[in-house]
C-alpha cells in the first residue's frame, strides 16, 4: 500500500494531524503522517548547495562493526546560525507543534548511487551501549520530521516493512512519524529502511524531537 493513499489525519495534539492537506497512514500501530509540497524547488535546491559544501560520513549509534555497509550516506550538521537554517528550524517546529526547545539540530542526508540505511529505528535502544550517552540529557526520541528535497532518478524509497509499505521520494514532501507509541515506549512499528539509490542522488533533511529540551 503506498502512503498517498492514506485518509484524513484524525484530530491528535500533533500539529500535523490540524493540517488539512497532511494524510495520515492507516494503520494504529503508529502515527505516521506525509504531507506534499512543503518546500519549493528553489528552497530546496539552496539547502542540497548547503548540504554538498558541508558533508561528512554518516555515523549510526550501537555500532557494532559488523555491518560497514549498514549506512552508506553522507551526512551534513545544517549551522543553526544561518539565517535561512533557523527559519526553516522554526517553521518545521511550528508545523509540528512542538517547541523549539525539544528539537535537534536540523541534520541534511546525501544518498548516491548504491547508497542507503538498511532497516533501523530512529529512537536509541534502551539496552543500547549508547543510550546514556545520547539520551541522558535530553531523554528519548519522539518524532521524526524528514523532507525530501529531491526525487532521484530510481530508487531511494523510504520503506517501512512492518507496513509492508513504500514511500518514494517526492520533491518538497514532508515525511513524520512518532517513534513512540501510546504508552510512551520506543515503537518498534517505526522500523524503515532508506533504500538504495539506483539512479541519480537522493537529498533529505531531517530534525528528531526529544522528551525533554535538548542539549
Amino acid at each position: 500500500m503506498e502512503l498517498q493513499r492514506a485518509t484524513a489525519a484524525p484530530s491528535s495534539e500533533i500539529g500535523l494531524a490540524k493540517h488539512p492537506a497532511a494524510r495520515r497512514f492507516p494503520n494504529p500501530n503508529l502515527e505516521l503522517y506525509f504531507l506534499r509540497g512543503l518546500l519549493s524547488a528553489e528552497v530546496c535546491n539552496d539547502i542540497i548547495r548547503k548540504i554538498d559544501a558541508g558533508c561528512r560520513p554518516s555515523t549510526i549509534a550501537d555500532d557494532n562493526g559488523l555491518d560497514t555497509a549498514f549506512r552508506t550516506s553522507s551526512t551534513c550538521d545544517l549551522d543553526g546560525r544561518d539565517p535561512f537554517v533557523a527559519a526553516l528550524d522554526r517553521r518545521l517546529c511550528a508545523l509540528m507543534g512542538i517547541g523549539d526547545m525539544y528539537g535537534e539540530p536540523i541534520q541534511g542526508q546525501r544518498y548516491l548511487v548504491g547508497q542507503e540505511f538498511k532497516a533501523h529505528t530512529d529512537y536509541f535502544e534502551p539496552n543500547g551501549p549508547d543510550f546514556e550517552t545520547f539520551c541522558s540529557v535530553a531523554g528519548q526520541r519522539t518524532w521524526t520530521a524528514m523532507i525530501y528535497l529531491n526525487a532521484p532518478e530510481a530508487g531511494g524509497a523510504t520503506a517501512f516493512p512492518h507496513l509492508k509499505a513504500k514511500v518514494a521520494p517526492e520533491q518538497g514532501a514532508l515525511l513524520a512519524w512518532n517513534n513512540l507509541d501510546a504508552t510512551g515506549n520506543p515503537n518498534p512499528w517505526t522500523l524503515h529502511h532508506g533504500t538504495q539509490v539506483e539512479a541519480g542522488s537522493k537529498y533529505v533533511i531531517t530534525k528528531w524531537f526529544r522528551e525533554r529540551p535538548w542539549g
